[in-house]
């Protein structure tokens, strides 16, 4: 997800809770409600996806890493094992 589309993102939930709020202001009675309940609700319910994207993708960065950083490790202290057979002589590569 690139920093734009993140901005994106949360940007557009932000406007829908304030043109919730907004709505709530300038529409009277019922309709001013349930307009603000769903635009508000709408954008909590973003933010809230928004923010479980991130902690999945921050987890995926630091398994990519991590096997990133195991495959170096092995790469450099890769310890060679003699082949055994039992009740035979070892053999020497």
């Amino acid at each position: 997800m690139t920093r734009r589309s993140r901005i994106v993102g949360f940007g557009s939930a932000a406007l829908l809770i304030l043109a919730g709020g907004v709505s709530a202001a300038v529409f009277g009675g019922g309709l001013g409600q349930i307009l603000a309940l769903v635009l508000i609700g709408l954008g909590c319910v973003e933010a809230v996806s928004l923010v479980f994207a991130e902690v999945g993708f921050s987890e995926d960065r630091e398994r990519a890493r991590e096997a990133e950083r195991a495959a170096r490790r092995s790469a450099r202290q890769a310890p060679r094992r003699l082949d055994r057979m039992r009740g035979r002589r070892r053999r020497l590569p």
